[in-house]
């Protein structure tokens, strides 16, 4: 989906996940919530990655991709693939637990995902919120006419 490029290297630079069709994405999405009882999806990632204030450390922990270490201060540390994960659908799997995405090289994957025009109906509450006082509240500020620059790169 993502492009012949990717297909022969078998996996996909950020770069390459604009080219995935909204279509296709949001397809894979439903196969996903549909098959684990709306438990598990992209969109589903999405809604708990706003909730972490798009923290990706916070929702690492909360969909069970890192685990506490035991250590006299609080610490966590990446889960070790496969074995740490979990790969069937039952009560302790965490919500948002899959589709499992590699971040150990960095969350720009991740977040070309979650941001991908395919969930942009899946926007989060304090950025509702805003919009909806900005509309209330007469013109909008300059700086909401210029798109916040991204430095992940």
């Amino acid at each position: 989906l993502a492009g012949e490029a990717a297909q022969k290297r078998r996996y996909v630079f950020f770069s390459e996940v604009q080219f995935i069709s909204e279509a296709d994405l949001k397809a894979i999405d439903e196969l996903w919530k549909q098959y684990s009882n709306n438990k598990f999806g992209y969109s589903v990632q999405k809604r708990l990655w706003q909730k972490a204030n798009k923290d990706f450390t916070k929702f690492f922990i909360k969909v069970g991709w890192m685990k506490k270490l035991d250590t006299e201060i609080e610490q966590y540390n990446y889960r070790a693939f496969p074995n740490e994960f979990t790969w069937e659908l039952n009560d302790e799997t965490p919500e948002g637990h899959l589709p499992l995405t590699n971040a150990l090289r960095g969350t720009q994957l991740l977040n070309s995902i979650l941001s991908h025009p395919a969930f942009e109906g899946e926007e989060d509450e304090k950025e509702a919120e805003v919009k909806g006082s900005l509309r209330d509240n007469g013109p909008k500020p300059l700086t909401s006419l210029f798109p916040k620059p991204d430095y992940s790169f």
